[in-house]
Parts: C-alpha cells; sequence; structure tokens
C-alpha cells in the first residue's frame, strides 16, 4: 500500500499530492486507534501530566456546564512497515531463494555430459538462474503481485528448468528443424524479454505521483446486471450441454469433445465451435467469481438465499463445464487460479504456496494430467524412467519452438509486420471475408516442419518476434511487463484491500493472473477468443456510478 500519512508524499512537490485514508480501512482501524489514544491518555496521566502531547488538552474537554464535549476521532494512520505475517522469515526465505535459484537448476546441470555445454547450455543455465531469482523476489514481496507472480512462475518451469532439462538429456518435446545457432539466439532472445520485462515494471515505479492519486471512478458491479449475467451462464452452460446430450461427455476425455465440436455437426466452423465453447465456460466462470467474492466479503450476502442459492448452482455447472478432464490443463489453471485469489484476497500465504507449489506441481503433476485428452483406446501410458524425463514431453516446447520459428522467418518468410497480431485481435471476423488473415503461429509453423500433429505453442516471445523482430519483440515484452507492474500496483493498493464486495478490480486481476498462462504459453489466436467474451461480460455488469441500491451489500 503506499503512505497512508498527511505529509507530503516524496517527489509530490509541496504536498498537494495527498492520498485520503479509504474510509473503510478506518472504520475496521477505529478500535486499535482508540485503544492507543487510551494508553497515552493513561501514560500522560501517570507521568503527573494530564494533557497528552499533540491532543486537545483535557480541561478542554468539558464546556461551563460540565458537560463533556466528544472530540472528533483521529484517523488511524497504516505504518509503512508490512503486518509481521506479510513478511516471510529468513527462515524460511534463504532456503527458497537458494532452492530456485541455485539447487534446482544446477541440479538439473548437473546430470549434462560434458559435450552438451555449449554455449547454449550456459546461456540456457543464466536464463534459469534468473528467472528463478524473479520467482524469489514475488514471493517474498511484501505487496502480493498477481500477475507478476504467474508471468515468472510459466517462465521459471516453461522457459527456463525445461528447456534446461531437454538440453541435458538431448532430447526435445518437437523437432529443431533448423541449426544449433537458431536455438542458441531463441535463448538469447528469452533472456532479453525477460530483462526487457523486468525494465518495464521498474519504469512503471517512476510514474508521476499525480497520476497515482488522481482521482479516478471505481468500478463497480451492479447487482441487477449481475443476475443477468448469472442468467446469461445458466443459458450458455445449458445450450453446450444439450448440444453434447447431457453431461456424461464432459466426464470422458477431452478428445471427443474436440471431435464434437469440429466435426459433429454442433457447429459449421471452428469460429462457431469457439463462441459455443467460450459461451458455455466464460461467462459461468465469471459470474462465479463474482458471486464468490460477494459471499467472502459480506456476511448479509451469506445469509441471503438469493445469493447463495445461484452460487451453488454456478458451482456445479462450473464442475461440469470447466473441469480438467474435457478442457486444456491450461484453462483449469486459470479456473483454479481465478478462484483460489478471489476466494483468498487478502492471504499471503495462500499467494506464496500457489507460486512455491506451482513449481512443484508443474515438474510432477502436470505432464501427467495429460492422460485426460485421449480416450481409453488413444492413451499413451506415461513412463518416467528419470526424475527430468516429464519437461522433455510436448507440454514445454515454448523454448524448441521459438527456435523452430527463427529457422521459419529465416528460410524466406520474413515477418509479418502487424498481421499476426491483426489477425489475433479481429478473430472473429470470417476468413471468408478476410482472405488474408493469418493463421495460428503454432500451426503455420508447423504444418512449414511437417508436423501432423500442428497444435504446437507460440509464446508471447514467438508472436511478437514473428511480426516485428528482435527490436519489437523487445518492445513488445517492456510494455507488457509495465502494463502488469501498473496493474499489480492499483490492485494492491485498491483491489484487494477493499472491503466492497463489487469492486471489479478484486475480480479481474486473479483472472487475468490465470489467463497469464495461456497468453504466454500462445497461439494469441486461440486465446483472443475467451478475451473477447469475457470483455462483453464485464462490460454486462460494470457501472461507475455509485447508486447505493444497486450496490452490492
Amino acid at each position: 500500500m503506499t503512505d497512508q500519512t498527511d505529509g507530503p508524499r516524496s517527489g509530490g512537490g509541496d504536498g498537494a499530492g495527498r492520498v485520503p485514508l479509504d474510509e473503510t480501512v478506518q472504520i475496521r482501524m477505529a478500535p486499535l486507534a482508540a485503544k492507543a489514544a487510551r494508553r497515552a491518555r493513561a501514560s500522560a496521566e501517570r507521568s503527573g501530566d494530564g494533557d497528552v502531547p499533540g491532543d486537545v488538552p483535557r480541561s478542554a474537554d468539558r464546556c461551563a456546564t460540565g458537560t463533556r464535549i466528544r472530540r472528533p476521532f483521529t484517523p488511524f494512520v497504516i505504518p509503512k512497515s508490512p503486518a509481521p505475517r506479510a513478511v516471510l522469515s529468513r527462515a524460511l526465505a534463504v532456503p527458497l531463494v537458494v532452492a530456485l535459484v541455485f539447487v534446482l537448476p544446477l541440479a538439473v546441470a548437473g546430470r549434462s555430459q560434458p559435450d552438451v555445454r555449449d554455449a547454449v547450455f550456459w546461456l540456457q543455465l543464466a536464463t534459469t538462474c534468473y528467472a528463478g531469482a524473479r520467482l524469489s523476489a514475488m514471493i517474498l514481496t511484501t505487496r502480493r503481485r498477481l500477475i507478476q507472480g504467474t508471468v515468472w512462475l510459466f517462465c521459471y518451469v516453461a522457459m527456463g528448468v525445461a528447456p534446461l532439462a531437454q538440453i541435458v538429456l538431448e532430447q526435445t518435446p518437437t523437432p529443431v528443424v533448423g541449426t544449433r545457432g537458431d536455438f542458441t539466439m531463441a535463448v538469447a532472445l528469452v533472456l532479453a524479454g525477460f530483462v526487457a520485462f523486468d525494465v518495464g515494471a521498474l519504469l512503471s515505479r517512476h510514474a508521476s505521483e499525480a497520476r497515482l492519486s488522481r482521482p479516478r471512478p471505481v468500478a463497480s458491479v451492479n447487482k441487477r446486471r449481475l443476475y443477468l449475467l448469472v442468467i446469461l451462464a445458466y443459458a450458455g452452460s445449458a445450450l453446450l450441454i444439450v448440444s453434447f446430450g447431457g453431461p456424461a461427455p464432459f466426464f470422458g476425455s477431452r478428445q471427443a469433445i474436440s471431435d464434437e465440436l469440429t466435426g459433429g455437426g454442433t457447429s459449421d466452423s471452428q469460429v462457431g465451435s469457439a463462441f459455443l465453447r467460450g459461451f458455455g465456460t466464460v461467462p459461468a466462470l465469471l459470474a462465479l467469481l463474482m458471486l464468490t467474492r460477494w459471499l467472502v466479503m459480506s456476511r448479509r450476502a451469506r445469509r441471503q438465499p438469493s445469493v447463495v442459492l445461484p452460487w451453488a448452482g454456478l458451482v456445479l455447472i462450473n464442475a461440469i463445464v470447466n473441469n480438467p478432464i474435457s478442457n486444456p490443463r491450461y484453462w483449469f489453471l486459470t479456473v483454479a487460479f481465478a478462484l483460489l485469489f478471489t476466494a483468498f484476497p487478502r492471504s499471503p500465504v495462500v499467494y506464496r504456496a500457489a507460486l512455491a507449489g506451482g513449481v512443484a506441481a508443474a515438474v510432477l503433476l502436470f505432464p501427467f494430467a495429460d492422460k485426460f485428452r485421449y480416450d481409453e483406446g488413444g492413451r499413451k501410458q506415461t513412463q518416467s524412467g528419470s526424475v527430468l524425463e516429464p519437461l522433455v514431453m510436448k507440454d514445454y516446447d515454448q523454448t524448441v519452438m521459438f527456435a523452430n520459428t527463427i529457422s521459419y522467418v529465416d528460410s524466406g518468410t520474413g515477418h509479418t509486420y502487424g498481421k499476426q497480431l491483426a489477425s489475433s485481435a479481429f478473430f472473429f471476423v470470417p476468413r471468408s471475408v478476410w482472405e488474408d488473415k493469418q493463421l495460428d503461429s503454432g500451426v503455420k509453423v508447423g504444418t512449414w516442419m511437417g508436423m501432423t500433429n500442428v497444435n504446437l505453442s507460440s509464446p508471447l516471445w514467438t508472436e511478437l518476434w514473428l511480426d516485428f523482430g528482435p527490436l519489437g519483440m523487445a518492445g513488445g515484452l517492456l510494455l507488457v511487463g509495465y502494463a502488469a507492474a501498473r496493474t499489480d500496483r492499483r490492485f494492491a493498493e485498491s483491489g484487494h484491500m477493499s472491503r466492497d464486495p463489487g469492486n471489479v478490480m478484486a475480480t479481474v486481476v486473479p483472472l487475468i493472473a490465470g489467463y497469464s498462462f495461456i497468453l504466454l504459453r500462445g497461439p494469441l489466436l486461440q486465446a483472443t477468443g475467451r478475451i473477447g467474451i469475457a470483455v462483453l461480460c464485464l462490460a454486462l455488469v460494470t457501472t461507475f456510478r455509485p447508486e447505493e441500491h444497486k450496490r452490492l451489500r
């Protein structure tokens, strides 16, 4: 949180940038302030001085008639030092940093043979240690940084430890069709992207205090529109379930769901199937998140059947349409992280456990969750002869696909100069209208490679490099880091500290944090469909008018 003292803010000139203390914090801290005032007054009386320094003289407490005058309450000032629970003890912090930055990367690198320790190996080892240091900083920070924390969690595992294990074992999830120099360039660009992201985050700290303290309208959830979103969620999910003949197929396999959407007559095009699945899953998740926050923040709402019953129904619907069996694992990660950070909006323990435990889960559990993708006949038996073997599976092909994209561009196709990004932004335009609309980056490069399975990743580094080259990639990641840090800062200052059940930021930021896994993994063209539906749902329920009878209470 920012400094809430009455003095001028640092860098704020003559004190014009003062920020008033949040009323909800005043109310919650009032008992502590009163207790501190009583102790100070008692101490002054014991010392023989009837007046407390800086306070109104006790002789002025009573008027001439002897009636006691009620003095105004002095707001409690939040100290700069964080709460004890917000700071991790040194006994836990030091082993955590050592494990992420040194122990795990060196344990993987120690299995390498001398002949693989070339420039790619050392660059990847440096990239892994850098990502580990940044992830440790996100875990140990006293201010929860949801978006930056999930970004560095993905970077550490998918673009740090996993590629290092692939280099050590000399196995890759997908073939590397280019030269070793292309692989070296890909790893170097990944590390440069990390630095650019951090530079953007640092630049966000130097935003003018006037801009940060400028009064802004608070986005809140309109109560009537929220119930309209609940109805839309029920209708969209019901349509999706009915189109499959009931809920049973959602507990079969992801392959059956995909086959039904693309070839079972559910939709005449991939765009139609994407919209059908998007409207069947996204409104249900958003409505559940908003009702969950309402119940968590309001005791009154927990006693109202008009809130509890729709919430219970949405829990059941999400268990059907958003379960980990019939959905991509990255989407289920979005659901899990968004629900976790919404249900525990201010818990530093949950925040740290999610990031630290995410490393272990990504290495030990995430690759084996692929068993739900196929039917019994086509299901692969996952066997691991080495502790590093799960890291060479297809889940972690981000760096390899970046190297293949570099080879693809060098083969003569060149950069697309914004066409790929424009196709992702206008995903809803059919190809019959836009003939030059680009394919998914992963599909495009996979087809060029001659792969039969073109469902390949295309990380954000690849998308930006394919469009704008190395300088455009660095500039794009700098902007992403700036936006992520600014959003995290706004969330820390007003979002998770607000007691308003209808605070939109307190719901949107956990959702963005979870969805960042999909955005970072790519391709963007596949990821933007659900973003568009989420934006429509938020526009439906959001209001900037402080109408008391329409607020969540």
